[in-house]
């Protein structure tokens, strides 16, 4: 399955800036320099459509990218929403509740996400940030939307480190953008998700 359409539309600091709702939005959210860029990239096949900082946790705005893919003859149309990172360190206390605010308020109100992707550090897998947000997606996920945990980062894992991680989280998908790894298995996920179809 092939990503036949991938462009950056625009981004919005809240919600009430954001584009209209789409049938179709997957959402990424994962702490600041959890690998959420990078694997954007990978899922579309592109080196440079979500860009990453050097500085973890400076994008601050909602982006949204218009996506297509093609398997045999269906065409598969979503919208990517790439959250701001949350776990910044070097933001301001007020700069930071303003983030969480926006953060909130578009994931409680945007009615058209239907899917929710967590991503989480496979070398740090239960940090209690992760947890938190793994619980208020819970708390605020209506009955057509879906949580999907993903681990970034896998191929840094031993392989004991890496059986732990599959017992623990047997759910998950474990993806790694270097090695190409789980980055299939993410999109097929989703496509069946949003779609109800087996590709």
């Amino acid at each position: 399955m092939k990503a036949v359409k991938a462009f950056f539309v625009t981004s919005a600091p809240s919600i009430k800036e954001a584009p209209p709702e789409s049938l179709s939005e997957v959402a990424f959210l994962g702490r600041s320099n959890v690998g959420k860029s990078s694997l954007l990239n990978s899922l579309v096949e592109r080196k440079n459509l979500a860009k990453s900082s050097a500085t973890p946790g400076k994008t601050r705005l909602i982006n949204f990218f218009d996506i297509e893919y093609k398997s045999d003859e269906d065409i598969f149309p979503l919208m990517f929403v790439d959250l701001p990172g949350f776990g910044y360190a070097k933001a301001s206390k007020s700069l930071k509740n303003e983030w969480q605010k926006n953060l909130t308020q578009f994931v409680k109100n945007r009615a058209s996400i239907r899917v929710y992707i967590l991503l989480r550090d496979a070398r740090h897998p239960k940090l209690k940030i992760d947890e938190d947000a793994k619980e208020f997606i819970k708390t605020i996920r209506k009955p057509d939307q879906k949580l999907i945990e993903v681990f970034t980062k896998v191929d840094k894992l031993k392989q004991k480190e890496l059986s732990k991680l599959k017992r623990d989280f047997p759910d998950a998908i474990l993806v790694s953008n270097t090695k190409k790894r789980g980055i299939e298995e993410l999109k097929k996920e989703i496509i069946k998700t949003v779609f109800g179809k087996e590709v």
